[in-house]
């Protein structure tokens, strides 16, 4: 079943999910237009700085953010940039910040971008003006690519399919055969990612298109959003490039390591945090477009572990990429490690290696928040059951719960009209009660009438196991959280000019030094898991809210050839150097630096 997304309006975080949310405003997404010379002085507002993505990367999660949080600063903000951007809109209907004789050398992904975040803008804002001038946006674009002034090349070319969240948007208002006729150019000169499989088997040191992570994070949406208006037959492709993809390149995390390309299975190597927040929104996109649980338990997976492990507990940095075995983010003096990466890209700072994760990790989040609930006809479904709250003509459903932190949901529902709540029981679920009673994984049905009130109440158990990693290593797991060893750290605060860019406090950079042993095994598979508080901080370096305890013992590890501050891909020895003792698990997004991917000790 088609589900379909609730606005701004409709929709509210509550809990630790708004808290999150909160930080993220308190720190570098709610204040790149102040100090981030690439967003604060971009060509996109008549300034002469960078005028391609990262504008509308960055208003890509600040929208949704400012009227998640109803922050009437960030939004009089954000309508700034909106304002100005229509208001440079040429005659023609051209929207991007070039002129006309430079518009065939202009990358048009940022048209693709752009049309995007207009849509998001009506969707919180129901500004009359968006629908009109993103027709005559795509119109152009349709009627440029048409005649051959223009076409689809390098970035364009890989993430034609962004464009159809615009089509999509506009067919539901106008009935015109041009929309679909730019759906069909678009599919027709863009790539088809089917061909590149034979790639994606085996990482090469050299930078492509074909096997670029947030290429392929954002591909992996193409059918669900393209399917209706080309109509075409949906075949669930995504399911069959992402299990290729996940084979030769996945992480423990639900992650597909890229940096900035394929980079194979190894738990050193990189994955860019454009890409896990693409592989969120490709995700949300999948189960709306589907129904199909895989999904969001898939989002789970990257929204609970690979975000916040790429970004420090204030969000005032973030990392270009993140290692599942991560025992130090320090520059590398020489080579870097990475195959197609810099010095820098691990460490957390302003814009480590390069500036497109700075400006487009703000969707994470917000997007994710409003994948908490959807709805179709008489039915609303909890997706990713997070604390939210939403409002409709239908009725009021609020969640109070601590997941994915616990597994206990209240749900308090006031219907005005006869609807149907759907709530879900992840595949992973021990012994779940609903109201008390017993109810399996799967979606379940719960038909309220007009003028009830009633709380519903959903408990379920998650076992801890181990998963088996290549090369004979595990990892840890509890329902949609990864649990990996962290590794204190001695934090280096590095503050400096480069290209007119400042980087200073709070907004410098870091390098993380490890100051306590990494060299771990483990010495049995006895997962004991401890629950704690969900703090201030709901990802927190400090005091995590739920940790699993296990046996480990010290091993010769090794470093990787070449290399001070990075372990080796595979341990020198298996055999346990010290007698067994008890260490605590943290979640994999509170780790900065940690160990996940660890052997059996002998």
């Amino acid at each position: 079943m088609k589900w379909d997304f609730f606005t701004t309006k409709e929709l509210k975080p509550k809990g630790w999910l708004r808290r999150q949310l909160e930080i993220q405003a308190e720190g570098l997404s709610g204040n790149l237009d102040k100090m981030w010379p690439d967003v604060r002085d971009s060509a996109w507002i008549g300034g002469k700085r960078e005028g391609w993505e990262r504008v509308p990367y960055w208003l890509d999660g600040f929208i949704p953010l400012a009227y998640l949080l109803e922050n009437e600063d960030m939004i009089a903000r954000a309508k700034k940039y909106i304002d100005a951007i229509l208001a440079a809109q040429q005659e023609d209907g051209w929207i991007c910040p070039c002129t006309k004789e430079e518009r065939p050398a202009y990358d048009p992904w940022a048209v693709l971008l752009i049309s995007k975040v207009l849509t998001v803008y009506y969707e919180c804002s129901g500004d009359e003006r968006i629908p009109k001038v993103l027709c005559r946006v795509m119109k152009n674009f349709h009627d440029l690519l048409e005649s051959g002034e223009i076409s689809l090349f390098n970035w364009g070319k890989f993430r034609w399919f962004e464009g159809f969240v615009a089509l999509n948007f506009l067919a539901s208002r106008y009935d015109a055969p041009w929309i679909r006729e730019l759906g069909r150019i678009l599919k027709a000169q863009g790539a088809d990612y089917n061909e590149f499989i034979p790639l994606w088997k085996r990482p090469l040191n050299y930078w492509r298109w074909d096997t670029h992570i947030v290429n392929l994070m954002m591909m992996l949406k193409h059918e669900a959003v393209s399917a209706e208006l080309l109509g075409e037959e949906y075949t669930d492709n995504a399911e069959t490039l992402l299990s290729v993809l996940d084979e030769y390149n996945g992480t423990a995390a639900g992650l597909i390591t890229g940096d900035e390309c394929l980079s194979g299975r190894s738990p050193i190597q990189g994955t860019e945090l454009c890409a896990v927040v693409e592989q969120m929104y490709s995700y949300e996109q999948l189960f709306a477009a589907t129904g199909d649980a895989k999904w969001v338990e898939r989002l789970e997976t990257v929204a609970f572990n690979g975000l916040p492990a790429s970004v420090s507990g204030d969000m005032w940095t973030h990392q270009y990429v993140q290692q599942a075995n991560q025992m130090s983010c320090e520059k590398f003096p020489g080579k870097s490690l990475f195959r197609t990466n810099g010095q820098e890209a691990h460490l957390f700072g302003l814009e480590p290696n390069y500036g497109c994760c700075t400006a487009n990790f703000n969707q994470g989040w917000p997007k994710f928040a409003l994948s908490a609930f959807m709805h179709k006809g008489d039915r609303i479904i909890s997706c990713v059951p997070v604390p939210s709250a939403v409002k409709t003509e239908m009725g009021c459903v609020a969640l109070e719960t601590n997941y994915p932190f616990e597994n206990r949901f209240v749900y308090t529902v006031e219907a005005k009209k006869d609807f149907v709540l759907v709530l879900r029981v992840p595949s992973f679920a021990k012994n779940a009660l609903l109201d008390g009673k017993p109810a399996v994984p799967g979606m379940t049905e719960i038909s309220l009438k007009a003028g009830e009130c009633r709380k519903i109440s959903l408990s379920f158990e998650t076992e801890a196991y181990m998963e088996e990693r290549p090369n004979g290593m595990q990892t840890a797991k509890m329902g949609s959280l990864v649990f990996s060893l962290p590794v204190k750290a001695e934090k280096k605060m590095l503050e400096y000019e480069r290209e007119g860019v400042e980087r200073k406090f709070p907004y410098c950079d870091y390098e993380l030094s490890p100051v306590s042993e990494w060299n771990y095994g483990f010495a049995g598979d006895e997962l004991l898991p401890e629950y704690r508080d969900v703090g201030e901080i709901p990802f927190s370096e400090d005091a995590p809210p739920v940790v699993l305890k296990v046996k480990a013992a010290k091993i010769n590890w090794g470093l990787e050839e070449g290399y001070e501050n990075i372990c080796a891909k595979i341990p020198e020895s298996r055999t346990a150097i010290e007698a067994p003792e008890t260490v605590e698990l943290w979640p994999y997004g509170c780790a900065k630096l940690r160990m996940t991917e660890m052997p059996m000790v002998k």
